[in-house]
């Protein structure tokens, strides 16, 4: 199979690796959601050396950055409540924490969530964590600019491996908002 972006030389259709995936993402390719066929989902073996943005457009080319998206957990905090939820942006920006994201959450302040936390919450790896297979209850924000890409790349739940599945797949994963300046 031929991946719909990059030049990867093992890619398949994600129902087919799911064993290379973290069990929510597993869970959440093979159920699907609002009727996005499943071969739309993608998986494409990368080296887990190279998951971060940075090292990943480097060594596959800097076309990528304008296709890849971040799924960042953050933490928002009002008194002694704290919510947790996921924001989707696409590579090239950073997510508004402290403006559009706290405001969104109606919180008092917004950080992203310590590494120990959004690994434990969402049983998927630090710099894999991705936007499907999310704990149910957060919020997941997503900027429109993902939505209106055609194909985005985005981690698999682990550091070995990328989903590439269409922008308009994220916007209709379950919870999704689109927020607009949610990407700066």
């Amino acid at each position: 199979m031929r991946a719909p972006l990059g030049d990867f030389s093992d890619a398949s259709p994600a129902a087919d690796r799911l064993d290379l995936l973290t069990p929510p993402v597993a869970r959440a390719v093979a159920a699907g959601w609002s009727g996005i066929p499943a071969e739309s989902v993608v998986f494409v073996d990368t080296d887990p050396a190279i998951a971060d943005t940075a090292a990943f457009v480097e060594h596959h080319g800097p076309a990528l950055l304008d296709a890849s998206a971040n799924c960042v957990v953050v933490a928002g905090k009002r008194g002694a409540d704290t919510t947790l939820a996921a924001c989707v942006v696409l590579s090239r920006t950073r997510v508004d924490v402290n403006g559009v994201v706290r405001k969104h959450l109606g919180t008092r302040k917004a950080s992203f969530a310590p590494m120990d936390v959004a690994v434990g919450e969402t049983g998927m790896e630090y710099g894999g964590i991705t936007p499907i297979g999310l704990p149910a209850a957060w919020p997941l924000l997503v900027d429109p600019a993902v939505a209106d890409t055609e194909w985005v790349l985005i981690g698999s739940g682990r550091r070995r491996g990328k989903l590439i599945v269409p922008g308009k797949a994220l916007a209709a994963l379950p919870g999704a908002v689109l927020l607009d300046g949610l990407g700066v």
